[in-house]
């Protein structure tokens, strides 16, 4: 059975920043990558345990053409996956702990 999805409002606004960046550097770019960290998030609803813990419960997946990380963890009492952020590879993640303790 497929896991339900939640998301941190900062792990929005991270979505909603990448888009007007890219929507600034191309027209259409920023629908791409919302597609492509869409896919990457549909194939955690089916097996999010592929990924291994990284730091304290999180663990961290891949979109397949832009370099960002999307940091999440597994509340395997409400079967659903928690997305906490949605970096890019160039920025220190250490950011997200302000996000809260998971």
């Amino acid at each position: 059975m497929p896991y339900k999805l939640a998301y941190f409002k900062a792990a929005k606004n991270d979505i909603i920043h990448a888009k007007k960046w890219y929507y600034n550097i191309r027209h259409g770019l920023e629908k791409r990558f919302a597609n492509d960290v869409k896919k990457a998030v549909n194939r955690l609803k089916v097996n999010p345990h592929i990924h291994a813990i990284r730091y304290k419960k999180n663990r961290i997946t891949h979109p397949d053409v832009f370099p960002y990380s999307i940091h999440f963890y597994i509340d395997e009492v409400l079967h659903r996956i928690v997305i906490i952020g949605i970096v890019h590879n160039s920025r220190d993640p250490g950011f997200l702990k302000l996000r809260g303790e998971h």
